[in-house]
């Protein structure tokens, strides 16, 4: 990570991969992308045409295409291809595949001789993260999954719309799995630095029809309706991947809803779930535990279940 020349790879020149590669340009967030994908002329095609913003950009940014085994000089190796789900199926549906492509994908980086950070968001990204971390060997700081952070992102846009505010003025989580059993910790949102429960319980009239039961349920159905209505996501979470690998190579220590390994916070080890986490140069430096209500604990703790089974289920499998 002392080098000047910052490079980052990114696995999977999708509609994820190259919108995160997009955003990267257009936020100059480091000197070099490689483009990787199992159809190398498509790596190819997209750093052509990634390579062709540079006309029009504060920076200029290279872009190339390589292969897995060409990753040993890269800082952050960003991990989007995955297995999607079809019509009907949820995220933990594509376990099998995941797992299948993970392995091969990550076995071939780490023979290469990579020795940075991993940053994932293939689905179901707290698993794979938790299976990107067992194949690769490094330590669980250097392994870290977008978990919740579009989530979160997701739940300041809709709290935007319903106060009419810009909606970097709310801070607030989704927490928990990035799937069905996530939840809001709305014991922690606020909007100016005062919580939203304040709010709502001294401006009863003025506010009578937020119904934070809805905008909880929007906020982890809209993945779903962007899937249903185009066939896939793609620059929300390019943003957040660009915004993660922003605060690692630049060592801004900030804070995220990331998908992280737990050894001991939450009660919790051997895990990984969504959670605010400090992001820095060496990754997650720091996991951040939240004092939840006792509603938001169990949601917590229900969401653990449910990834934990997944996990078991990959383990039977191997």
């Amino acid at each position: 990570m002392g080098k000047s020349t910052r490079r980052v790879a990114v696995v999977g020149a999708g509609m994820v991969g190259a919108g995160c590669a997009y955003s990267m340009i257009n936020q100059s967030i480091c000197e070099e992308i490689m483009m990787i994908d199992r159809t190398y002329d498509r790596a190819v095609a997209q750093a052509l045409d990634l390579s062709h913003c540079m006309e029009f950009t504060s920076t200029r940014t290279k872009v190339y295409a390589g292969r897995m085994e060409d990753c040993a000089d890269m800082d952050v190796v960003i991990l989007t291809a995955g297995a999607n789900p079809k019509s009907g199926q949820s995220r933990l549906d594509v376990l099998e595949d995941a797992k299948n492509i993970t392995r091969d994908l990550v076995s071939r980086i780490m023979a290469g001789g990579f020795d940075g950070i991993f940053v994932v968001a293939a689905n179901p990204v707290d698993i794979v993260t938790y299976l990107v971390r067992e194949v690769s060997g490094l330590p669980r700081s250097r392994v870290i999954g977008t978990g919740t952070s579009i989530d979160s992102s997701r739940l300041k846009t809709l709290l935007s719309e319903v106060f009419s505010i810009d909606p970097r003025s709310v801070q607030g989580y989704a927490l928990g799995e990035h799937g069905d059993s996530q939840f809001v910790a709305w014991s922690h949102v606020t909007i100016g630095g005062k919580p939203i429960l304040h709010i709502l319980s001294q401006h009863k009239d003025r506010f009578k029809a937020v119904d934070l039961e809805m905008i909880e349920r929007r906020t982890k159905d809209a993945g779903w309706e962007i899937f249903t209505r185009k066939g896939n996501t793609q620059f929300g979470i390019g943003n957040a991947l660009a915004y993660i690998t922003r605060s690692v190579l630049n060592d801004e220590h900030k804070i995220i809803a990331v998908s992280a390994i737990l050894d001991g916070e939450y009660g919790q080890h051997d895990l990984c779930i969504g959670v605010p986490a400090i992001i820095g140069k060496g990754g997650i430096e720091e996991v951040l535990e939240l004092n939840l209500s006792k509603d938001e604990e169990r949601k917590f703790q229900n969401s653990c279940t449910v990834i934990r089974e997944g996990i078991n289920k990959l383990a039977e499998t191997v």
